[in-house]
């Protein structure tokens, strides 16, 4: 681990975990780029070093642990090494809005309560095209291509085209800027399998319409809160493995320990999806077994209100944000029974009238 000297207290540690992350020196350069000088970048590199490297920097604290411990064990102890107000998780492949630090503090001195939770609004990451090296057509992000489908050249490799902006609906390429606007979400949710999901419909409720809404769930790739706050909700739970559920845990623990968490439209961060495998795919090891282990530690903690810290049932987040698709109705486009999801409600329903809080220490 580095040693750390002179450390001062900053208003803002933004907290990265990051093992194999081809665009982490991008993203720590977003950061110091859109923030103020009180604002601090701790990177955790989980048992690989970073490629290209991080230039040093001031307001940056790099760790490199030889071996993994896993996203959630990462974010923790970058956590313990912040003496910041506040701090924020953001996966290591993201773009933030300018002065994002600023608008995050204001909105929680506006607020006033320090057991907020926030998430600024998201975007699509357009990261980078690749370029055929014979006519130049260009092809957007994915795994490296071998053949192009423009004029059927291969075997010769590809040339990467930085973009690094919010992607629209048609993306930039081919000298065009793209088009129609950028693909943007700011309301998400979990289902009864406690599965994330998006929520559209969300967002034409009434409630949804102010700049700092109430929120149900996030994807977990960037949050912000107090740091005392983060250590009030125990950070991560490590049990839960290395990955998957976050944005389920920081939910759960957000609401059913009495506080809040919104959506901040004021500003925003944009995160790159890489859904298609191969060399475009998610840089931890991901066996079938440990997603199956979050899940089910989720659902142990949440579906049981067995968290020691809860002052809520689930049953008073459902209710709170009723109907909620996979929970009351029926998941747009989802051919599944009702019977399951019914009967999970039903169950939550009765646990919740029953719910007493765990006795404080």
């Amino acid at each position: 681990m580095s040693k750390i000297v002179g450390r001062h207290r900053w208003d803002l540690s933004v907290l990265i975990p990051a093992r194999n992350e081809t665009f982490l020196s991008r993203t720590v350069q977003d950061v110091l780029e859109h923030s103020g000088p009180r604002t601090e970048v701790i990177v955790m590199l989980d048992g690989a070093w970073a490629s290209p490297p991080i230039v040093s920097h001031p307001r940056v604290t790099v760790v490199y642990l030889p071996v993994s411990i896993g996203q959630r064990a990462a974010t923790n102890m970058a956590a313990r090494l912040s003496t910041a107000t506040y701090v924020m998780k953001l996966d290591a492949h993201c773009a933030l809005d300018d002065g994002f630090d600023a608008k995050l503090i204001a909105a929680d001195e506006e607020i006033g309560r320090p057991d907020l939770t926030q998430i600024p609004v998201q975007y699509n990451l357009h990261v980078f095209n690749w370029r055929c090296p014979i006519c130049r057509f260009e092809i957007y992000q994915g795994p490296t291509p071998t053949d192009c489908h423009h004029c059927h050249a291969s075997g010769t490799p590809f040339e990467q085209v930085m973009i690094w902006e919010r992607r629209k609906r048609t993306p930039k390429g081919n000298g065009s800027e793209g088009e129609g606007s950028f693909v943007r979400t700011a309301f998400w949710r979990f289902d009864h399998t406690l599965h994330f999901q998006y929520d559209g419909d969300y967002s034409k409720r009434p409630d949804a319409q102010s700049d700092l809404a109430d929120v149900m769930s996030s994807i977990g790739a960037c949050w912000f809160m107090r740091r005392t706050r983060y250590w009030e909700l125990d950070g991560f739970d490590e049990a839960h493995g290395s990955w998957g559920q976050y944005g389920t845990e920081l939910a759960c623990k957000s609401w059913l320990s009495g506080g809040r968490q919104i959506v901040n439209k004021r500003t925003w961060y944009a995160h790159l999806f890489r859904t298609q495998g191969g060399d475009f795919g998610f840089p931890y090891p991901l066996p079938g077994k440990a997603v199956d282990h979050a899940r089910e530690r989720s659902r142990e903690l949440w579906l049981h209100n067995a968290w020691d810290k809860q002052t809520r049932p689930l049953s008073w987040l459902l209710e709170k944000f009723s109907p909620v698709a996979g929970w009351h109705t029926p998941a747009k486009g989802s051919d599944e029974s009702p019977d399951g999801r019914e009967k999970m409600l039903q169950i939550v329903r009765e646990r919740g009238d029953t719910f007493h809080p765990h006795p404080r220490p």
